[in-house]
């Protein structure tokens, strides 16, 4: 009995099926197992996805700096497909099929005489030259179309205003004369062609212009020696840019912007260049592109003399509180000896130091002519100024180039009076620095802006 039993057990056990929901002990272990090997497929999965991100990464990052190392020594010829020396592009000579590598390179621009259109003084009295003399502007028959057409002509589009400025006010020689007046009716036509001859003003008053909101900031923050600053106190300060900071310079207006010629002596190519405007620590994103730099047709690199340059935004851009134009100045505007002026930019905290991360403010005095002819000897001409603390400390220095020096006007407008242009070491006893004389060269700055709109 006992033998049939187990027999009967046997063919009980085989008839079992494998998959029966009475599971053994094998089945228990598989089903364990399954689940592991599920996880270890998704965790390897998970590892080669991140292996092949960092892979790419790191490529995407090698190619990056292999690009920029490559621009930064050589130039490529696109339509022959060829890399040259950096040194030949914009050199004179053709290197490229069809002389690309020389086709979008800064341009020297001359001056063809007088530019008829001027403001002057510190009332910002308007004159206009006949093609011999200089005439101050009668209020005789001016109208609001003529406030709209002088400012255009000095490259003003907006907000432009006159007022009435009483001749017996006027300083010497503006006292005195010539005067010329416009017909009431010749509103749309350029001023100094629609102006005449006056030997005195009817209405015994001339005209004063401000023609746009240039050089006004919300509130002022009180370089080498120099303190922190925000944007929004100096908001037309912009960083030239080539593979980094170089130079500083000024919106003049949404499209224009002032700076130093030496700045591109070894950069001449445009399309390498971008400006970073509004923004108060130095970035390398949301730059703006430019299409044209004007070099002064005179500057002279050995002796420094003329430095000066304009560059062209490819578009304009908008304005607010931290992007606004800074005012030129008016002709003769007054600088005595010890008047306060500031320097801002991104340059060396100290002589062979760090460059700034954040935008820099310097409160300095203009210096008088004689006394920096005095330091400097002949290397001071009539394009330069200086400005400074002359016991030293506080200066500008390198990376500052082509930035403003501004003076606060009694019309409570920041005006452009200079741009970083040289000095012995930065903030030396003794040593101030130099700067591009801007009222010298207004008429090259008009007629720039005029010929290039």
């Amino acid at each position: 009995m006992g033998a049939s039993q187990t027999s009967f057990q046997e063919a009980a056990d085989i008839e079992i099926p494998l998959n029966s929901n009475m599971p053994n002990a094998q089945q228990k272990l598989m089903a364990n197992l399954k689940p592991k090997a599920e996880k270890l497929s998704k965790t390897k999965k998970i590892i080669w996805i991140l292996m092949a991100v960092v892979t790419l990464a790191i490529l995407v990052i090698a190619g990056y700096f292999i690009k920029n190392l490559i621009e930064k020594h050589y130039y490529y010829c696109t339509r022959s497909a060829k890399f040259i020396p950096l040194a030949k592009s914009c050199d004179g000579n053709i290197d490229c099929f069809d002389g690309e590598d020389e086709a979008y390179c800064t341009s020297e621009f001359k001056a063809n005489g007088t530019f008829p259109v001027r403001l002057i003084s510190a009332a910002s009295v308007l004159q206009v030259f006949n093609g011999k003399t200089w005439r101050t502007v009668c209020n005789d028959d001016w109208t609001a179309q003529h406030t709209e057409t002088a400012c255009k002509q000095l490259g003003y589009t907006k907000s432009p205003t006159s007022k009435n400025v009483d001749v017996s006010t006027l300083q010497y020689p503006l006292i005195t004369g010539p005067f010329a007046a416009v017909r009431s009716e010749s509103g749309s036509t350029p001023v100094h062609q629609a102006a005449t001859d006056r030997s005195v003003c009817r209405t015994g008053s001339v005209v004063s212009l401000k023609c746009s909101d240039c050089g006004e900031v919300n509130h002022v923050d009180r370089i080498v020696g120099g303190v922190d600053a925000n944007i929004e106190s100096y908001p037309w300060q912009v960083s030239l840019q080539n593979g980094g900071h170089r130079c500083g310079g000024s919106l003049v207006s949404s499209r224009w912007i002032v700076t130093a010629a030496h700045c591109f002596n070894s950069n001449k190519e445009v399309s390498r260049w971008t400006v970073m405007s509004g923004e108060t620590y130095i970035t390398s994103f949301g730059t703006f592109s430019v299409d044209m730099i004007i070099i002064h047709d005179q500057y002279d690199k050995d002796k420094n003399d003329y430095d000066l340059a304009m560059m062209r935004l490819s578009s304009p851009i908008s304005m607010g509180d931290n992007r606004k134009p800074v005012c030129l100045p008016p002709k003769d505007l007054p600088l005595p000896d010890k008047a306060p002026v500031v320097v801002t930019g991104w340059g060396l905290l100290r002589e062979y130091g760090k460059i700034a991360t954040r935008l820099q403010m310097a409160n300095i005095e203009m210096i008088s002519r004689n006394t920096c002819s005095g330091i400097y000897g002949s290397l001071i001409s009539q394009r330069m100024i200086c400005a400074g603390i002359l016991k030293g400390g506080v200066d500008s220095c390198q990376g500052d180039s082509g930035g403003p020096l501004v003076y606060l006007s009694s019309s409570s407008q920041w005006n452009l009076v200079g741009v970083v242009s040289w000095g012995d070491g930065c903030a030396r006893e003794n040593r101030p620095g130099v700067y591009s004389n801007v009222d010298d060269m207004l008429n090259w700055i008009y007629e720039v802006i005029e010929k290039n709109q």
